[in-house]
């Protein structure tokens, strides 16, 4: 069975043709860098706020996607929304990957602080909130995706698998 991952840029300027999307395509490339089973992966763009990342978040779940990556609005700024969109969809939060990604950006930038980085389950569906910035989705990625594999086995998502070389993924034995 083919995985499927969507990839939701979260941007008021990209979102508006003003600004050139930089997270989307740096995530999609790194899914495909890692990932070694088959994965379809669709791309959105969608403006800042909460109820519009709630409603495009809520149509991927229940278009059966296994793994959304959201890319912006997860900092300070008024407009940044992402994860109370996120709050409003998800049956539980795995704080875990936010203090995994906060942790390896903080070595990078003292900034990473700011972030409000999480993920959660809805459903099926696993959902990573990450930066909008290449290097630091690289950074982020690479902090958790070692989990992921075994997460969406746990929650009857399609399994993917990865190449060793970038990330070994954790399962326990006989999982």
């Amino acid at each position: 069975m083919t995985a499927r991952a969507a990839i939701l840029t979260v941007s008021d300027r990209a979102s508006r043709g003003e600004y050139a999307d930089k997270g989307g395509p740096a995530a999609e490339d790194w899914l495909r860098a890692v990932v070694t089973s088959p994965l379809a992966i669709t791309r959105q763009i969608i403006p800042d706020g909460r109820d519009v990342v709630a409603s495009a978040l809520r149509a991927q779940v229940a278009d059966g996607v296994d793994l959304i990556l959201v890319t912006g609005g997860t900092g300070p700024a008024p407009r940044d929304e992402t994860p109370e969109g996120l709050f409003a969809v998800i049956d539980k939060e795995l704080p875990g990957f936010g203090e995994e990604m906060r942790r390896a950006s903080l070595a990078e930038v003292p900034t990473a602080i700011l972030s409000r980085q999480t993920a959660g389950i809805a459903g099926k569906s696993l959902i990573i909130l990450i930066p909008g910035k290449p290097a630091a989705i690289d950074t982020c990625l690479s902090a958790v995706f070692a989990a992921v594999p075994y997460c969406l086995d746990l929650i009857g998502a399609a399994r993917i698998e990865t190449d060793p070389a970038r990330i070994t993924a954790f399962r326990p034995k006989g999982a």
